[in-house]
């Protein structure tokens, strides 16, 4: 061996030991993040809808964006959403005009769609200075490869509790959400975001609202929206669940007035059932110290399962007589986007099976794309049955009990209502993964765009506003 070679081999080592030591100096700082108690539940503070209302601009319409999983795809579709309502201009009885984005009044956000949503609670109109320079044409994926598998990140990697996720949170925080928690969220003066994940335990849904995070007996506030970002989009397999400590059953939570109607003899089972269930099954500390948290998606990859849960505990509390927060509105629109695409698939020309991982892929999938088509069917049913009863109603202003007097509206924004079929085709074959090429997400937000523009639901929408 030449004197060169033995220096390079020397100096190699030398490095490598130096990766070695500096690996195990940051070992005993990787912890991971845990989320505060609280120890009594205050109704009208956090982060919840109830302290959100007050904020409200129009009292009398109540505007639901919900944007679905999907990776890159979902975030930038999302986007364009977005950027048309932000377009869209409303006029004042004033003779001002405002963005139809500025009414909007809750935005739910699952796996790539959590992104947006959370962001743009976070930023505001700001957001459209930096997002897709930031976050939507970044090669998010490479650099959250190149993050895991760097020798620094191994002992973090090797922690209790401190997995995939927990890094991947880490990088969002450095793109999008700078160290902001849920309280900082709180302080500004947008939308409800409503951010979910899925116990992996039950099933459950969790929202990253003060509302489910008091059945925890936690404090949101000190959670980070990077956490809630990485929870939500956390992919079994390919990327570790996020935990949460759950200290539920000493903070005095009482459960809602309206599961004092779940109780009456003979009426059929409802969502509400389920809810009660879950609601109390993360109560159960003493045996769920821990709750594991992956992709959002798993339990309802729409976002729509929240809207659908409030719908049903809403007629519940009518069918009581109570008096609830939406008594005074009289208009709800739901913007429906759904990313969810359908390849092509040339299986069935073979005679062999696709491989296993396809398979398994593929088994996964099926469910969630499944129930995300009843969970809109849920919807639109609910809507023609409230608007049926309306119609029964007329004049005689008699109200029906259980079913609130409001008009409704929904807005389908996927990939399926595209007017042009080779633009169909290009949306349905792009993947879920956070890494696309530029133009990809520019044409996902031009497509998002157009989508909007041309659904009649939404220009009745525009109409009924304007004409106010």
């Amino acid at each position: 061996m030449t004197r060169h070679a033995r220096g390079a081999a020397a100096l190699s080592k030398l490095v490598s030991w130096f990766v070695v030591a500096l690996a195990l100096a940051f070992a005993g700082c990787a912890t991971r993040p845990v989320n505060p108690p609280i120890a009594q539940v205050a109704p009208d503070a956090g982060y919840r809808f109830q302290t959100r209302q007050a904020r409200d601009r129009d009292p009398a319409t109540l505007v639901v964006v919900a944007f679905s999983g999907g990776g890159t795809r979902a975030a930038a579709f999302s986007y364009g959403v977005l950027e048309a309502l932000r377009d869209a201009e409303i006029a004042g009885r004033d003779g001002t005009t405002r963005s139809l984005l500025d009414d909007v009044d809750i935005i739910t956000g699952v796996s790539g769609g959590s992104f947006t949503a959370l962001a743009y609670g976070l930023h505001g109109k700001r957001l459209f200075d930096f997002y897709a320079e930031a976050f939507l044409k970044r090669d998010v994926e490479h650099a959250l490869v190149t993050r895991l598998l760097s020798p620094l990140s191994w002992p973090a990697l090797a922690a209790a509790g401190y997995g995939r996720s927990e890094l991947a949170a880490d990088l969002y925080d450095e793109l999008l959400f700078h160290g902001a928690t849920f309280g900082d969220l709180a302080r500004e003066r947008g939308p409800l975001v409503i951010a979910s994940a899925t116990d992996i335990s039950t099933g459950a849904r969790l929202a990253f609202l003060q509302t489910d995070f008091d059945l925890l007996c936690s404090d949101l506030s000190a959670v980070r929206l990077s956490r809630a970002a990485a929870a939500s989009s956390a992919v079994p397999i390919v990327l570790s669940p996020v935990t949460m400590n759950n200290y539920g059953g000493g903070c005095g939570f009482r459960e809602p007035a309206w599961t004092a109607a779940l109780a009456a003899p003979g009426r059929a089972s409802t969502r509400a059932d389920q809810r009660l269930r879950e609601m109390r099954e993360f109560q159960a500390s003493g045996r769920r110290p821990f709750i594991h948290l992956v992709d959002g998606g798993v339990s309802d990859n729409l976002g729509l399962r929240t809207v659908l849960e409030a719908l049903d505990q809403l007629e519940l509390s009518k069918t009581l007589g109570r008096a609830t927060r939406l008594d005074g509105v009289r208009r709800i629109a739901f913007i429906v986007v759904n990313a969810l695409s359908s390849p092509r698939l040339d299986w069935d020309r073979h005679e062999n099976p696709p491989n296993d991982i396809a398979i398994m892929i593929r088994a996964a999938g099926l469910p969630i794309d499944r129930y995300s088509y009843e969970a809109i069917e849920l919807l639109r049913d609910i809507v023609d049955r409230w608007s049926r009863a309306r119609t029964a109603r007329g004049d005689a202003g008699n109200r029906a009990a259980g079913v609130p007097d409001v008009d409704m509206y929904v807005i389908d924004v996927s990939f399926a209502a595209h007017g042009n079929s080779d633009e169909r085709t290009f949306l349905n074959d792009q993947p879920t993964t956070f890494s696309l090429a530029p133009d990809t997400v520019d044409r996902l937000r031009s497509a998002a765009r157009s989508i909007l523009a041309a659904s009649p639901e939404f220009q009745r929408l525009l109409r009924d506003l304007r004409a106010r």
